[in-house]
């Protein structure tokens, strides 16, 4: 049997690099004085607001309206504008964390 994860990873992040440049110059443009703790409960606000409405989905009590898509973006927008303060480059770590994950999944086939 052959395993095609490694196989199904991406090849190049470029695009994650070249989104994440775009929103540095925006985050510059318009937040020049946010500190990256001020980013990092962005994210865990926005990511809480996912939450909640996954959680109410699950419990039968979530609105019709209800918006996850927007919700999602407000949390990729938050990572962004933090790994950017943060000087972080997402295109490498995710590489290198994907990578990492793949290689334990190796190990450890069936976990």
């Amino acid at each position: 049997m052959s395993d095609k994860g490694a196989s199904l990873l991406p090849r190049t992040y470029g695009g994650l690099r070249a989104l994440q440049e775009e929103f540095l110059a925006y985050q510059r443009a318009v937040f020049p004085d946010r500190e990256p703790r001020f980013f990092a409960l962005e994210l865990c606000g926005e990511a809480g607001e996912l939450a909640n409405l996954e959680k109410k989905e699950w419990k039968g009590t979530a609105s019709p309206d209800a918006d996850y898509a927007d919700e999602a973006a407000d949390v990729l927008i938050a990572v962004l504008n933090y790994a950017n303060e943060r000087g972080i480059d997402l295109a490498r770590a995710v590489s290198e964390k994907m990578a990492e994950i793949d290689r334990r999944r190796m190990e450890n086939p069936g976990r």
